[in-house]
């Protein structure tokens, strides 16, 4: 008999790190050709939109990515959104191959 603790923590959904978040928000860009507006990058990400709001604040605020306004906005990845992005994944194949998660 499976006791109510197992229950509970199987069907407990598992928190992404900031880091995978950011990774997620820097391919849904990267994956558009560079560019991409709010709303693809909310659905890629699978963010709510106000988690998605601070992230894009806290990418553009560092540098990571650029907010570009006319009649539409989007965002663009810069050089350094692409090199966190190219670092990021060597690093998670590293902790894959020692069955690590990050």
């Amino acid at each position: 008999m499976i006791g109510q603790k197992e229950i509970s923590e199987r069907t407990k959904p598992e928190r992404r790190s900031k880091a995978s978040i950011l990774q997620d928000i820097l391919r849904a860009i990267h994956n558009k050709g560079g560019k991409a507006r709010p709303t693809h990058i909310l659905y890629s990400a699978n963010l709510s939109h106000d988690r998605l709001k601070k992230y894009l604040d806290m990418l553009v605020l560092n540098g990571f990515i650029k907010r570009q306004q006319g009649d539409n906005t989007y965002y663009e990845i810069t050089q350094k959104g692409l090199e966190f992005l190219s670092g990021f994944n060597k690093m998670k194949r590293f902790f894959d191959a020692f069955g690590v998660e990050i």
